[in-house]
């Protein structure tokens, strides 16, 4: 009984957390966001509704703007996973009846019978089943179901035309009625822990202005403050009326705006978009196919410029910026390159390490006891030139790095392998500080193994917090040329490595780039 109770606590909790997130940029004037509404709108899409301003709405599957999100949210004390099939059981949503999918088209019909400007999004801490054929279908940019997949065959004799036949006949619809209804539906998988909700509320309230909880209070208000509001019949917020109840309440403790913030993306968050709270965005996601560039040559012809573009315009009006980079591992670095330790700028960055947090180079003191990098080097064969870098912080890289060095890169003599003393893990950087020491510490080893002069080319791999790849980067010209690489981490392609950017960019960087490989 017990656990039951708990159970339902922590399911009312997720679901108060997530309103707070996006019910707090209602205090940011030149937010996108203009309403939100809790425990109201269609069954099953009612536990929170987001409206946002009529132009600048996350964009739909063929780029129209999402004028409102129906958001379900479900969390589950145990972890699991889901595939189309469970979309069709009643049971999947604890219901006897109706399934998820029948109340999705219920709610479509009503709400958005030609499947313009709504979305029906569930939100919940279970992932989609791996192998199943609803995973591939599933934009991880924006959770939505890609429909140039889900219909990528004509007949049913496929993965993707199995899942259009169950739905199709489960729900007795023909195929155009189908293609608006999972056109206006989207997935989140929430792997955030309730803690690490709480500890992302706490920058936001900080950022917004709204009154912080101390962290070693067990009880967080908040929770139950919507639920006081919505025993009052507060169900829907504008600006002004969310404005008003948190100084009825008292929670508004400050005018001062929020700090600027400017945010870089290559892929969607689950919930977090960045244009909800960012001064300005610059939104790559289109020039990317899920994880994967749709052509090599944007790399250096399409998003380096418009990136150096955007981060100098930031950084001539503000001496102190904030980045939110929700980024491949190669734009992070060419930021820092950009925004280099001579830029004459201090740099902040949301950090999301289990939970976000906002990271400097200055955050903390000094701890003589943070853990140190590990460095060893593997030789292959001295006579060749090149040198590369494997930086495994998060997960160990030696091995796949070893691989595809001794498969495509015949001109690399030696790879440097950097890896934490105490272990991979996403938790071994412990603040900005401290990723500014280890990106200092790498750079100066890199410069005493490379050998054969600063031009020799260096291949990075990296596998870390987007922080200390920014600090890295900062450090461009003192590591001279590097030509950077992402993994293939959904598997989907070879499993392995591909070039994306060298730097400096030149003409000379492309022709080196054809002779290594």
């Amino acid at each position: 009984m017990t656990q039951a109770v708990m159970a339902r606590r922590d399911g009312d909790t997720f679901q108060a957390r997530l309103f707070w997130d996006f019910a707090s940029r209602l205090l940011d004037e030149n937010g996108p966001i203009v309403k939100v509404g809790f425990e109201m709108g269609p069954k099953s899409f009612d536990d929170i509704w987001v409206e946002y301003d009529e132009y600048r709405g996350p964009p739909n599957h063929d780029g129209v703007p999402i004028r409102r999100e129906y958001l379900q949210c479900k969390w589950h004390s145990t972890p699991d996973s889901f595939g189309y099939l469970q979309l069709i059981n009643p049971e999947f949503i604890n219901a006897n009846t109706y399934s998820f999918l029948e109340r999705a088209r219920k709610a479509q019909t009503e709400f958005a019978p030609d499947g313009v400007g709504i979305r029906f999004k569930l939100l919940t801490n279970w992932r989609i089943e791996r192998n199943d054929p609803l995973r591939e279908m599933v934009s991880t940019r924006s959770g939505a179901i890609r429909l140039d997949r889900l219909y990528g065959s004509k007949t049913d004799n496929s993965k993707a035309g199995a899942v259009r036949k169950a739905w199709r006949e489960y729900l007795g619809m023909d195929e155009d009625e189908l293609r608006i209804l999972v056109g206006t539906l989207a997935f989140g998988e929430v792997t955030d822990s309730l803690q690490d909700l709480r500890d992302r509320l706490d920058m936001t309230f900080l950022a917004m202005g709204l009154q912080r909880v101390p962290v070693n209070e067990s009880a967080f208000f908040y929770d139950d403050l919507i639920y006081q509001w919505m025993g009052q019949k507060r169900l829907e917020f504008d600006r002004k009326s969310f404005l008003k109840a948190c100084r009825q309440e008292g929670i508004l403790v400050t005018s001062i705006p929020p700090p600027r913030v400017y945010g870089v993306k290559s892929f969607e968050h689950a919930f977090d978009h960045l244009e909800n709270r960012c001064e300005d965005v610059l939104d790559f996601v289109p020039i990317f196919d899920e994880r994967y560039i749709r052509s090599d040559a944007d790399w250096s012809e399409k998003l380096y410029p418009e990136l150096k573009k955007f981060l100098v315009d930031a950084a001539s009006t503000n001496n102190r910026l904030r980045l939110a980079l929700d980024v491949h591992v190669s734009l992070a670095f060419v930021a820092g390159s950009i925004l280099n330790i001579k830029s004459g700028r201090e740099i902040e960055l949301e950090q999301r390490v289990l939970a976000k947090s906002i990271w400097s180079a200055d955050d903390l003191p000094l701890d003589p006891k943070w853990p140190h990098l590990v460095y060893s080097v593997t030789e292959i064969d001295l006579s060749r030139p090149e040198i590369a870098i494997a930086v495994g912080i998060t997960h160990n890289i030696t091995v796949d790095v070893l691989t595809f060095v001794k498969q495509s890169l015949p001109r690399v003599g030696k790879i440097l392998n950097c890896i934490p003393s105490t272990g991979a893990s996403a938790r071994f950087v412990v603040c900005g500080h401290h990723a500014f020491n280890l990106a200092e510490a790498l750079v100066k080893k890199v410069i005493e193994v490379r050998g054969g002069g600063s031009r020799v080319l260096k291949h990075l791999f990296i596998a870390a917090p987007n922080t200390l790849t920014f600090f890295t980067g900062q450090r461009q010209v003192a590591l001279g040329p590097v030509r950077l690489y992402e993994f293939d981490f959904e598997g989907t392609r070879d499993g392995s490595y591909c070039p994306s950017l060298t730097l400096p960019i030149s003409h000379s960087s492309n022709a080196s780039e054809s002779q290594s490989t």
